[in-house]
């Protein structure tokens, strides 16, 4: 049981830190991206790359194609969009990532 407690606090840690790194993400986009306000059709192939100079990998504990992060960036953010379209999307971004990649 200790064991299940320490996993379920540490899914939480991770999905917070997630989020913060999401947070920062998405503050460095519109940075990089100013002159469109923020816009950018192709943005999760950036936060892609971010993501991975960023240590989503470890954060995980999983490796992670470009391609694949790609893919799961973007269902993610149609997920947000049908389940929770008022949820604060890092928070949801986050717990969608660590629920697919840490394990009870």
């Amino acid at each position: 049981m200790t064991m299940k407690m320490n996993t379920s606090v540490d899914k939480k840690q991770r999905a917070r830190q997630l989020a913060d790194l999401l947070h920062q993400t998405g503050e460095d986009h519109h940075i990089a991206f100013k002159a469109t306000d923020g816009a950018d059709p192709d943005w999760s192939i950036w936060y892609a790359d971010h993501l991975r100079e960023k240590g989503i990998e470890t954060l995980l504990d999983a490796k992670l194609l470009k391609s694949d992060l790609i893919y799961l960036l973007v269902l993610a953010d149609k997920k947000q969009m049908s389940e929770a379209p008022g949820a604060r999307w890092e928070q949801f971004y986050a717990d969608f990532f660590v629920n697919r990649y840490i394990h009870d």
